[in-house]
């Protein structure tokens, strides 16, 4: 990497210390009487407009590492790369209709988590347990994951990457995720609600002059896409022997017959998983209407497009001859050899706030997991809404700093490997949140031992699944033969390659169904109902009073 650039630096140095003040004046803005509230400070006052809700969940769900790593996928030539834009165009007329079920039932109820939803919903304390664990789980890995995006920018800035003092060199990292921690713990979802105006503007330009300027400067699309495709086929060729001894995958822009299943069920899989991760509800939560909701799974595909252009930024960055050893670099290597000093400082600028945004609400999310889930369930059930609310800062500082020690004591691709069982993770929690909007038939049993199979198998077939070229590893891909076993060759093995999580999603449903119809034929008590029918309709100013109910010890309607 070259030298550090006084001009990239200052401009990055600016765009922070912006988002620094704008992260504190958060606790002023929309001011509540106190912060003392889980509904305050963890969910914003549920008060967010369309406007804002629309910065706020864009700013939530395309992060610093969407922003390095799906171009990067293409850069390295996968076939799959590009599953990413279709799976977040798929899951918002999903959302148009099953989150403001969600957001009317929560608001009736004052839920603030998923999993206060499956425990009012199922009266099962073990499966909100379960729901709570998986969401803290999988978000872990993902908070980490931003912390990569800020890495990859500093590293390509020069910053800290010749010195071999490990306190140096981490030392801008240090400082931006102890910024992070202060006014989070200070203003609450406030804060990355205010951010992502400056974050989602920046990626904006950033993206867009990106993609006007540089085919200009590399002879049009046309030639990009004629370069990338000579530069795959050169390394196809000379990697044949290797290729066809499975240590190492060929190159390819479309996805070659064996991959059209795996494209397809990434796709659908991730969709469904990516409104189950707990900062993707605390966002939906936070929003003041149901209507907001829908207006808003109308207006984010908007985001879908700016991803598309962003991927294609990878195959931009092997036209303009961009080497690098990390593909996680080619994004923030093209801006620097491509672009004067001034705007690779917007762009480095852009990707690391990018990662500030969605750590800070991931951080409350899983705070709000622990503390309503986990803490007031089990440790102290009598807990005021203002120890809450003190718990959940607490919390939201451990889980930063936690994610911050993973990624220093931890190999990177360890992080890498955990987030993508994140995502296997948390889409075993659809039938009981998404399918429990709907109806109760689904066994809460059932549900636990669903989750549990789809749990156990998604994580032991990703752990049994080596790179290539590299038997004994593990957590090689997130694909796998079609309900192949992971200690047999031999049990319904399937040439054709899927999605992990989705696979273990269907073991779960298959699971779930089978047993909810045998203990409902033996009549196994299912636990009580505290929603009704007409919760799920309920939106601001309806008739009734809207209720903080303590879903472990309230009940109502059987």
């Amino acid at each position: 990497m070259s030298d550090v650039s006084t001009v990239a630096f200052s401009v990055f140095i600016f765009f922070f210390l912006l988002v620094t003040i704008l992260g504190f004046a958060a606790a002023r803005w929309r001011r509540a009487e106190a912060l003392d509230h889980l509904d305050e400070w963890g969910l914003g006052g549920r008060s967010f407009g369309t406007f804002i809700a629309w910065f706020l969940i864009g700013g939530d769900l395309y992060t610093a590492y969407t922003f390095i790593a799906v171009p990067a996928l293409l850069y390295v030539g996968s076939g799959i790369g590009f599953f990413a834009v279709p799976y977040t165009i798929v899951i918002y007329p999903l959302i148009f209709l099953f989150m403001p079920r969600l957001w009317s039932v929560s608001h009736r109820h004052g839920y603030v988590t998923p999993a206060d939803f499956v425990q009012g919903r199922y009266d099962s304390r073990p499966l909100a347990l379960a729901v709570a664990f998986t969401g803290i789980l999988a978000t872990m890995p993902y908070i980490a994951l931003q912390l990569v995006g800020i890495e990859v920018v500093l590293q390509v800035m020069g910053i800290g990457s010749e010195t071999a003092n490990w306190f140096v060199r981490d030392l801008p990292l240090f400082i931006a995720f102890g910024v992070l921690a202060a006014y989070t713990y200070a203003s609450g979802l406030r804060a990355p609600a205010l951010i992502a105006f400056v974050k989602d503007t920046l990626i904006y330009i950033v993206i867009f002059v990106a993609i006007l300027y540089l085919p200009t400067q590399l002879g049009g699309w046309d030639s990009i896409f004629s370069s990338v495709s000579d530069n795959f086929d050169a390394f196809n060729t000379e990697n044949a022997d290797a290729i066809a001894a499975g240590e190492a995958a060929p190159k390819s822009v479309i996805p070659a017959p064996l991959l059209h299943w795996a494209y397809a069920s990434l796709a659908l899989g991730s969709a469904l998983a990516l409104f189950m991760y707990p900062h993707s509800v605390t966002a939906v939560l936070s929003t003041r209407q149901r209507s907001v909701i829908r207006r808003n799974a109308a207006l984010l595909p908007a985001y879908s497009f700016l991803l598309g252009l962003l991927a294609l930024l990878g195959f931009v960055a092997v036209a303009a001859g961009v080497a690098v050893e990390n593909p996680q670099q080619a994004v923030p290597q093209l801006f620097e050899n491509e672009f004067p000093d001034w705007f690779a400082g917007v762009a480095f600028a852009a990707i690391a706030i990018g990662a500030l945004v969605p750590a800070a609400i991931m951080s409350i999310a899983a705070a709000n997991l622990w503390t309503r889930n986990i803490y007031k369930a089990y440790l102290r059930r009598n807990a005021t809404p203002s120890e809450e609310a003190q718990q959940s800062k607490w919390a939201s500082l451990l889980v930063k700093f936690g994610a911050l020690a993973f990624i220093l004591l931890v190999d990177v691709q360890f992080a890498l490997d955990f987030q993508l069982l994140g995502g296997v993770w948390i889409l075993q929690t659809f039938p009981a949140i998404v399918v429990g909007l709907y109806t109760r038939w689904f066994h809460r049993t059932a549900l636990l031992a669903g989750w549990a199979v789809g749990m156990i198998y998604g994580t032991w077939t990703a752990w049994n699944n080596p790179k290539l070229g590299d038997p004994g590893s593990h957590f090689g891909s997130p694909l796998d033969p079609f309900l192949s076993v992971p200690w047999s060759d031999t049990f319904l093995p399937f040439d054709t390659l899927v999605y992990i999580g989705f696979t273990a999603f269907l073991l779960n449903l298959v699971v779930t169904v089978v047993l909810s119809a045998i203990l409902r034929a033996l009549k196994v008590p299912s636990g009580v109902d505290q929603t009704t029918p007409a919760d799920y309709h309920a939106d601001l100013g309806d008739k009734g009073v809207e209720e903080e109910l303590d879903p472990y010890t309230t009940t109502s309607h059987p």
